[in-house]
């Protein structure tokens, strides 16, 4: 039997309170929507707190997101694609004064079951199982670039060498001093990074 030769069906509404329902309240979804705007936590952690799994997360925020900054105002993409810079102007309209700065942050995650996971989540440092995301902002502290998480016992320059960040030849990359290497590993980018000072020796007024 061919598409066309179907009956047609009278036109019909679902009623009242049909289709699939929200394991949340709506009052819960925008708490769940705001926690992750401020705290701007991973979907696991999202899932851990609301009891709730994490492709649950991402469809209940997509939801409601659209209607929730209308009335408050939350984070969001300047643009929706990645744009090509071509002149200084536009260059500098994204890093005002040419400068990037490049550092990775940690977010909790709950303890994984796993012991192998357990090892490679766990920060010393921290003294927390979590994961970490290296960003990229301006000197207006607007996000540039990120890259999707990695497992917490991860070195931040050691993420950087496998994901680094592309940036324009005007723009300087600022990195803090986990990042000793970044200079000789990529000279085709410019780089700056603060001076140790060396022990029983004082910094100079210019190295400050």
């Amino acid at each position: 039997m061919r598409s066309g030769d179907y009956p047609k069906r009278k036109e019909r509404k679902r009623s009242i309170g049909a289709g699939r329902h929200f394991n949340l309240d709506v009052k819960n979804r925008f708490l769940m929507l705001l926690v992750y705007g401020r705290l701007y936590i991973t979907y696991t952690l999202a899932g851990f707190l609301f009891d709730l799994d994490q492709s649950n997360i991402c469809r209940d925020m997509q939801k409601i997101e659209s209607l929730f900054r209308s009335c408050v105002p939350i984070p969001q993409k300047m643009y929706k694609i990645t744009k090509r810079l071509h002149t200084p102007e536009e260059v500098e309209k994204y890093f005002p004064g040419f400068l990037s700065f490049i550092d990775c942050t940690e977010h909790q995650i709950p303890r994984p079951e796993n012991k192998t996971r357990r090892n490679a989540h766990y920060l010393g440092k921290k003294k927390r199982h979590t994961v970490k995301i290296q960003i990229m902002v301006n000197n207006q502290g607007i996000i540039i670039h990120k890259i999707g998480h990695k497992k917490g016992k991860r070195h931040d320059y050691d993420i950087y060498k496998n994901n680094p960040s592309v940036t324009p030849n005007q723009v300087v990359n600022v990195f803090d001093l986990g990042y000793l290497g970044v200079e000789k590993d990529f000279p085709g980018q410019k780089s700056s990074m603060p001076n140790k000072k060396k022990p029983n020796a004082q910094l100079s007024k210019d190295k400050k």
